[in-house]
């Protein structure tokens, strides 16, 4: 690797997303940045050509000369390389863009000037806030403006971003004006576009060293697969972690096959290697690229394929629904995006209350040694009014096909399905991948370990007094109910006495209570004063014993607690 490390040092590879609206001009701005367009690049997808909107991560680049600003780093550089990822806009194509800004190092926010901020522009700024540590603004479109007011409009759109970003990682963010194409996407190409060297500028301005780490396992995401006859499959896309040579051997795991690597091009020009960050085409021997359009490849064995998985889960701000256990949503975990069940869960009531002050990222990190409490949904905001920070919550994501992931992996819940012409956010909630289920039968293996429990409370009345020490008691159980399964549990009195299950009394789902302490006397006075009153007004023997007291009569009642794990095949109740 050392020679093919030599002849890289040359150019730095910087990876810029391109997101935006639908139609906010996203591709004619990647287009007049590019020079060199790779092989996805600029809209290849028949359908995408027909709607002229991009529909994958289509990839170009340019290079410019090393900036000023990174020449002291001690790395010898002599070019930037800025490879473009155009993420799609359209908003059913969201779990895409989701794809493409796993491997971005910046992000460039294409606004159409003349309308302004869109949901789909919130939801690529809240996809970037959670995969990107920087941000341009590009207000595009300016040539639609009348050339008089055109520069009122400009800051006037400019200071209202800046209004919209105060809350966010990306508060004053640079903002600049171009027209990718003037006069739109018909008009010829003989129109230069406006602003485009001064955007070049401010993007070598806004660069940094990304942290680049040839070493671990080699994780890639591709993009593009297709076949050269005589040679083998092509695969092109970005290398998120680790690093890859000629003659190494890689594994699709979708496939379930190893591949050998016969050669490696970056932009077309044959290298030896390459590695984290890199955007890459490597040609492995021959397979059916239909099989492969995206997808990640790795080190043999190093990628797990995943059933159903326990995620650290925090609700995104914006979205305005419930996130209710039970419900389905897209997760966009690794490089796929997969319908699962969720179920959400935090810390028992009692050790869940965390000072307002302490942040609440992974300071209770998941273990298989704690229980859980189950949640009905996710539950927003503690303190008055709920303002204060969420407590810490987890989910249990139970996949409806197997997914492919690196451990420790983002991922994010939406709801896809619902009206993509709505104005609402459909990024639900994000959160880390923190432990894997690889068993196709996890639920019997498992997830009884995973002890997540429910806290129940039934209610019931004495029926009547035995002697001193036992009771008859009513309405805790249907008729139907095994109340095998309850003898020995303890149960209280409203008059503070404990008492146990001995077991059922006759067919109706009555029940004898032992209470070893004993009935206080007070206890038997008012038993034996409702029993009296019980028996004056039944006309025919003990018929109104059936009946509920009168509520002046102040029946006893027995309460009943029990906690039950969720995933326990054997259904105990459990006391503490």
């Amino acid at each position: 690797m050392s020679e093919s490390l030599d002849s890289r040092t040359k150019t730095l590879n910087f990876n810029v997303g391109v997101l935006g609206h639908v139609d906010s001009g996203k591709t004619s701005l990647a287009r007049a940045l590019s020079s060199t367009a790779s092989t996805a690049a600029f809209d290849k997808n028949p359908q995408s050509r027909e709607r002229g909107i991009t529909l994958d991560l289509g990839f170009s680049s340019f290079t410019v000369d090393f900036p000023d600003h990174l020449r002291d780093s001690g790395q010898q550089y002599d070019s930037l390389q800025f490879t473009l990822v155009d993420c799609p806009g359209h908003a059913s194509l969201i779990r895409t863009i989701i794809g493409g800004a796993q491997i971005i190092d910046l992000m460039i926010l294409v606004v159409d000037v003349v309308k302004g901020v869109q949901t789909q522009t919130a939801e690529c700024l809240l996809i970037g806030e959670l995969t990107c540590p920087r941000m341009v603004i590009v207000l595009n479109k300016t040539d639609l403006l009348p050339p008089n007011k055109r520069q009122s409009a400009i800051e006037k759109m400019t200071k209202k971003l800046h209004k919209t970003l105060e809350s966010t990682r990306f508060k004053d963010c640079p903002v600049i004006a171009v027209a990718a194409k003037p006069g739109g996407p018909e008009a010829p190409d003989t129109e230069e576009p406006q602003g485009v060297p001064q955007l070049i500028e401010l993007l070598k301005k806004q660069t940094y060293l990304p942290k680049r780490d040839p070493k671990g396992d080699l994780l890639m995401a591709v993009d593009h697969c297709f076949s050269i006859r005589g040679q083998g499959t092509v695969m092109t896309g970005t290398i998120l972690q680790g690093s890859l040579a000629i003659n190494d051997t890689v594994e699709i795991p979708v496939l379930k096959v190893t591949k050998k690597i016969k050669s490696v091009q970056m932009f077309r020009k044959p290298v030896s290697g390459a590695m984290q960050g890199d955007r890459v085409g490597v040609c492995v021997t021959q397979f059916d690229p239909k099989l492969l359009e995206r997808g990640l490849v790795c080190t043999p064995g190093s990628l797990r394929t995943l059933y159903a998985a326990v995620v650290s889960v925090r609700k995104i701000g914006y979205f305005k629904g419930s996130l209710a256990t039970r419900a389905k949503f897209h997760i966009t975990v690794g490089h796929e995006t997969v319908m699962a069940r969720v179920t959400f869960f935090g810390l028992p009531p009692v050790d869940s209350k965390l000072a307002p002050s302490e942040p609440c990222s992974l300071e209770t990190p998941f273990t298989f040694d704690r229980e859980y409490f189950y949640q009905d949904e996710y539950v927003s905001g503690q303190g008055e009014g709920g303002s204060g920070p969420d407590s810490e919550q987890w989910a249990l994501l139970e996949f409806e096909r197997p997914v492919t992931c690196p451990a420790l992996c983002l991922v994010i819940g939406s709801k896809l399905d619902s009206d993509i012409h709505a104005n609402a956010c459909r990024l639900a909630f994000q959160g880390r991948l923190l432990h894997g289920f690889e068993d196709k039968s996890y639920a019997e293996t498992s997830l009884p370990s995973l002890r997540i429990y429910k806290t129940k409370h039934k209610e019931g009345q004495v029926e009547r007094v035995t002697d001193d020490y036992s009771l008859i008691g009513r309405s805790l159980f249907k008729k139907e109910t095994n109340l095998q399964l309850f003898v020995g549990l303890k149960v209280t009195l409203s008059t503070g006495e404990s008492g146990v299950i001995e077991g059922g009394f006759g067919q109706s789902g009555k029940f004898k209570i032992r209470i070893p302490e004993g009935l206080r006397p007070e206890t038997m006075q008012l038993l034996s004063s409702t029993s009296k009153k019980k028996g004056k007004s039944g006309s025919k023997g003990g018929a109104a014993s059936e009946e509920e007291p009168k509520a002046d009569s102040q029946p006893v009642s027995v309460h009943l607690h029990f906690k039950r794990y969720v995933f326990d095949p054997h259904k105990k109740m459990v006391q503490s």
